[in-house]
């Protein structure tokens, strides 16, 4: 069974759920936005190619895919579970293992909703997803590649410790690492995040 097939992730803002085929449409409204794929290097899909990655980033043992949900607006709405996690969407965040071992990751996040950004989901998603991959499947060192002109996201991952690895003119994007036993800075920013890990 895979790592986070069944896992919902807690937190004070944010709950982290498996991205799901309902969730599929508003997804794939989002990325319609040539901001957003510019931002995290996306191409424009179809719709039933969206379904075929949904399903491949679900079951792939080399990805941990959760959906953001804003925690007030999800907890606060009526209807079935899937109705409420739509309408609570706002981004995503995803970690790619390059072995089986789990050692390490790359991470990605995407706040999609513009009315969710600073508002610290982001931070938050990102800060409780590496604790989960830190403490659950022992990941020790994070990668994160992000564009050039992608400021916002530089910053954010700056302030949590990450450092600059190398840049790609080519692909216009920097590499940043975090080995978190060398990394005071993510410490103490994770165990400000309580997580409750829901099965």
């Amino acid at each position: 069974m895979k790592e986070n097939e069944n896992i919902r992730i807690k937190c004070s803002k944010v709950i982290l759920v498996p991205y799901e085929a309902c969730h599929v449409q508003k997804y794939h409204a989002w990325m319609e936005s040539e901001e957003l794929r510019e931002l995290t290097a996306s191409e424009r899909l179809p719709l039933d190619e969206e379904y075929e990655m949904q399903k491949k980033w679900r079951l792939d043992n080399d990805k941990c895919t959760f959906i953001i949900l804003d925690k007030n607006l999800y907890e606060g709405s009526q209807g079935d579970n899937c109705s409420r996690e739509i309408e609570a969407m706002v981004g995503d965040v995803n970690i790619f293992f390059s072995s089986d071992s789990h050692a390490e990751g790359e991470v990605e996040i995407m706040i999609a909703e513009s009315s969710a950004r600073g508002r610290g989901f982001g931070k938050e998603a990102l800060c409780c997803m590496m604790r989960y991959a830190h403490e659950q499947l022992h990941t020790s060192c994070f990668i994160s590649k992000i564009g050039f002109e992608n400021g916002a996201s530089l910053q954010m991952f700056h302030s949590l410790g990450f450092h600059e690895m190398s840049r790609s003119d080519i692909f216009k994007e920097i590499t940043l690492s975090l080995e978190v036993s060398k990394n005071n800075s993510f410490e103490t920013y994770a165990s400000n995040y309580l997580i409750e890990i829901i099965k």
